[in-house]
């Protein structure tokens, strides 16, 4: 007589192995779930939590924070003229760097996507990569020595009959676009890999000179990588403030208030306040480019 034995029963990790197999959508939540709790907990979390305190306001006698909902951090900043204008010079100092960082990057990125050899693209990739891997501090201190009287800069200027910029918002505005120049040049210099070599080659054969390609051709087409760039740059730029305190001598922007008010005023709730400006300005300047793709090119 034949005894039928009927199989073991899977293990564990087997029965949880073929639910994940058999619900594809259950093993992305899975996947998913660390890095949302991480984004939801660390980075929205803390975003809610500058909100939340901007409503409060300080004690100035204890010094004390008072969690009694108030709108005057508000009335603070936008009613004020001073932080108007420092606001005002913030966006105009971001906007600046912007373009001087486009207008750096698209030479440097058109060579390195369409002139240069295949095979030394990658190494010119690492080169522009290359000053990122220095200390911030490390690269602000070194403009400072060479903006200062006597420094590199005023030596390189000096046979023109030219000086340097010194320290104030020139000097700002070209430490900020030197630091933040990769992150403009390499979303275009995807966009400028990716675009037929045909394009130009016909625009040449119907006549169009350097400047009409460019604007013909070129720009339309990198244009969502420019925008990408641009985000970063002017993020950046828009809450910097250890360049200014570096190079930047009197001048205030934004980033500055905040460090402020954090600091030697001690009125977190009113730092939280101004720090909503540079949220605000990017959700709307982020929900402005949305539909021209630069959103896929980060």
């Amino acid at each position: 007589m034949t005894v039928v034995t009927s199989p073991p029963a899977p293990g564990f990790r087997r029965r949880v192995a073929a639910l994940l197999h058999r619900r594809p959508r259950l093993r992305l939540a899975l996947l998913l779930s660390a890095p949302l709790a991480w984004l939801l907990i660390a980075y929205l979390g803390a975003l809610a939590a500058m909100l939340l305190t901007a409503f409060w306001s300080t004690d100035t006698f204890t010094g004390n924070i008072v969690k009694q909902f108030t709108l005057q951090n508000f009335k603070d900043v936008f009613g004020d003229p001073v932080y108007r204008t420092i606001a005002l010079r913030s966006l105009g100092v971001a906007a600046l760097v912007t373009v001087v960082d486009a207008v750096l990057a698209y030479p440097m990125a058109f060579f390195m996507a369409k002139v240069a050899r295949p095979r030394s693209r990658p190494f010119l990739v690492i080169a522009i990569l290359t000053p990122l891997w220095a200390a911030y501090l490390v690269k602000a201190y070194a403009w400072r020595v060479m903006l200062a009287d006597g420094g590199l800069v005023n030596w390189a200027l000096k046979p023109f009959g030219l000086s340097g910029p010194g320290y104030g918002l020139p000097a700002t505005v070209v430490v900020l676009a030197y630091l933040w120049l990769p992150y403009m040049i390499l979303p275009l210099y995807a966009g400028l890999e990716r675009m037929p070599d045909s394009l130009l080659d016909a625009s040449g054969d119907l006549g169009g000179r350097t400047g009409r390609t460019f604007r013909s051709v070129v720009l339309p087409m990198t244009f969502p990588s420019l925008v990408a760039g641009s985000i970063f740059t002017f993020s950046l730029s828009l809450g910097d403030y250890i360049t200014v305190k570096i190079v930047g001598g009197k001048s205030q922007l934004i980033g500055n208030v905040v460090y402020d008010n954090i600091g030697a005023a001690n009125n977190l709730p009113f730092a939280a306040a101004v720090a909503t400006l540079p949220v605000m300005v990017m959700l709307i300047y982020i929900a402005a480019v949305r539909r021209t793709g630069a959103l896929e090119e980060l």
